[in-house]
């Protein structure tokens, strides 16, 4: 059967054709309308937003870092300044392909011929917090070689720059580095605590001493600049710039000639010497022994260096002035001596057997003192003249240690008295609420009497020490130790000052000076050879704090010590006595003898500020007066 032939519909065709065209069509104008749309979108619509974007790959805003405030000393000497160093930094946003930074750390140690270690230390620094399209400085003090190495092969190393920078710089070295301070580079945690925005461009932070505690007002204000880039970042011009604001210069009451005769006298022995101006509290002089170079630490100490500085057994990190706890030993006795005159306890002329120990009632046990023959009957004159300790066993039993608990919190024992040093340790004075809460004992009425001679728990820096002792010199006026004189030509405010001491009978001050004078300058006096020859009268008071213990019924031997197991040796003292100028407290680790070694170092740091040249008082010190020698 023959196939059917179908015929062609033309017309259908041509009706499918027109059909796909007209399709065709409405899809072209909806896509050029799309497209229309999506322009105007973007170039109307959103223009601002994209021009922004335009401009931050074109002009970048870059921090100007403030310049750190000076620090000098009262006669205006250069503590601390700012000099120019060349620094290599690196920005990773501009170091190539992302993630190719390393690459790029690895070249730069190739070029300069560094460590690993050095490697290491420069992949730790990138990789700490910051601002996008911020440098990071990862090596400082470039020398010109270096420079040179560097500009060479500047095309293996994009995002690297070699800036210059005003790094922190101690020109007094080691003088004043515990008072000081020093500054280093801004770490992670501090990092998390700092305003971001007004840090941003610097690296550094203070660390210790009056460069940490007035790190607000020596850093300043950051400034900014609006600078055009091309595609590599390499800045074209600069489109606009806001100055910083420079951190405040700082004058401190340090004095650098009394700082070095105070180091001096201290002989490179271990120890701490800390010198008051008791009208205002200022620190005239503040040494701890042995010291260290803060330049150190300012662009990062090497790890052996570090290593050796902390690991070394005189310890020359460890600020002795405002952190060594020491018992006070006897130099706490004119504190004590207020105390039972104030509160009745005892009167000036109150009088103490002395056979050469003390009982306490019903007790079989005897507390030595340091005269193991006995001073006979002593007065308050004589017991502090003689640093009696028989006389003040009995003096702190009558008062019981609340009372004295009490007074020695007044006179800044167990707490922090500095003004403007926040590495300071409050100590400790113990009562009985402390042991019940730390030791879970109850107080022993020996504990008491040891106290009385500045033994036991009772822990106190020489900066307490000092404090204590202007007390006394002021006549319980209290003016908080500072360090900083001025701020930018402004004093500082003690926003909390402390309470005055007020004595129901102000006399008492002077019979407890008079006591302290007689230690210098009385015919039995503990350290009358330290006055020899003054030209001024010197109230002072001796004493040892034991570092190990010694059992009921031996004798300290010196020989049978370790040199660093013998006594400490303190002294306290101000003068002139009738009109105090300066208070001095020095501590000399395993130095035994407050009055023969202590003391000899008081005198020539007195004598280094009073007099001149000529051995006579200065004209500010008022007219020389000779102190008066006893009769032999």
């Amino acid at each position: 059967m023959p196939q059917q032939i179908r015929l062609k519909d033309h017309e259908k065709d041509a009706r499918l054709v027109r059909n796909r065209v007209v399709v065709g069509a409405i899809a072209v104008v909806l896509l050029v309308c799309a497209l229309i749309a999506r322009l105007y979108y973007l170039q109307v619509i959103q223009y601002d937003y994209h021009s922004t974007l335009s401009e931050n790959n074109r002009v970048h805003v870059q921090p100007i870092p403030p310049t750190r405030g000076l620090i000098f000393d009262r006669n205006g000497v250069v503590v601390a300044d700012n000099r120019p160093s060349f620094s290599l930094v690196m920005t990773r946003e501009r170091a190539g392909n992302p993630g190719s930074w390393p690459q790029v750390l690895d070249v730069i140690v190739e070029v300069l011929g560094l460590t690993p270690d050095d490697r290491a230390l420069f992949e730790k620094r990138m990789k700490q917090g910051r601002r996008p399209f911020e440098p990071v400085p990862i090596l400082f003090e470039l020398t010109e070689e270096q420079i040179a190495r560097i500009a060479v092969n500047q095309f293996r190393l994009p995002g690297v720059e070699v800036v210059a920078q005003l790094v922190r710089h101690y020109p007094q070295g080691a003088h004043f580095a515990h008072s000081v301070g020093y500054v280093g580079r801004i770490n992670e945690k501090e990092l998390k605590t700092l305003d971001t925005v007004n840090y941003s461009g610097t690296h550094h932070i203070g660390k210790t001493g009056i460069e940490r505690f007035y790190e607000d007002d020596l850093h300043g204000q950051v400034g900014y600049e609006e600078v055009e880039t091309n595609a590599r970042g390499r800045v074209l011009r600069v489109l606009k710039r806001t100055d910083p604001k420079p951190g405040k210069d700082i004058v401190l009451s340090l004095d650098i000639k009394l700082q070095e005769a105070a180091e001096q006298a201290l002989g490179g022995r271990r120890g701490a010497i800390v010198a008051l101006d008791p009208r205002t509290g200022e620190v005239l002089a503040m040494v701890s022994q042995p010291s260290f170079d803060p330049n150190l630490f300012v662009t990062g100490i090497s790890f052996k260096a570090y290593a050796e500085l902390r690991d070394s057994i005189d310890r020359p990190l460890f600020n002795r002035v405002l952190r060594g706890l020491y018992p006070p030993g006897s130099t706490i006795k004119p504190a004590v001596a207020i105390a039972g005159l104030d509160s009745g306890v005892v009167t000036a002329s109150t009088r103490v057997f002395d056979p050469g120990y003390y009982q306490l009632p019903n007790y079989d046990h005897k507390y030595r003192n340091w005269n193991r023959y006995g001073d006979g009957w002593v007065d308050l004159d004589v017991a502090i003249m003689r640093s009696n300790d028989t006389y003040f066993y009995d003096l702190a039993h009558k008062m019981g240690i609340d009372r004295l608990s009490t007074y020695m919190n007044r006179f800044g024992v167990g707490q922090k008295v500095a003004l403007d040093m926040f590495e300071e340790s409050p100590g400790l004075m113990p009562s009985r609420e402390w042991k019940r809460a730390t030791r879970r004992q109850a107080w022993f009425p020996g504990e008491t009497l040891i106290l009385g001679i500045g033994q036991g728990y009772m822990q106190t820096t020489p900066l307490q020490l000092a404090q204590a002792t202007a007390l006394i010199a002021n006549k319980g006026v209290w003016n908080r130790p500072h360090l900083a004189k001025t701020i930018e030509g402004q004093a500082p405010v003690d926003e909390n000052p402390m309470e005055n001491i007020v004595l129901r009978d102000k006399s008492d001050w002077a019979k407890v000076t008079h006591g302290m004078e007689q230690v210098m300058h009385g015919a039995r006096g503990t350290a009358r050879k330290a006055a020899i020859g003054s030209p001024y009268r010197i109230a002072g008071k001796s004493g040892t704090a034991q570092v190990v213990a010694i059992k009921q019924g031996e004798k300290y031997d010196r020989n049978k010590l370790q040199e660093r197991h013998r006594d400490h040796a303190l002294f306290v003292a101000f003068a002139p006595a009738e009109a105090p100028k300066i208070v001095v407290s020095v501590m000399v680790e395993n130095g035994e003898s407050g009055s023969g070694v202590a003391a000899p170092v008081v005198r020539q740091v007195m004598d280094a500020w009073l007099l001149d040249e000529n051995g006579r008082l200065k004209s500010e010190s008022g007219p020389a007066t000779v102190a008066e020698e006893p009769a032999p």
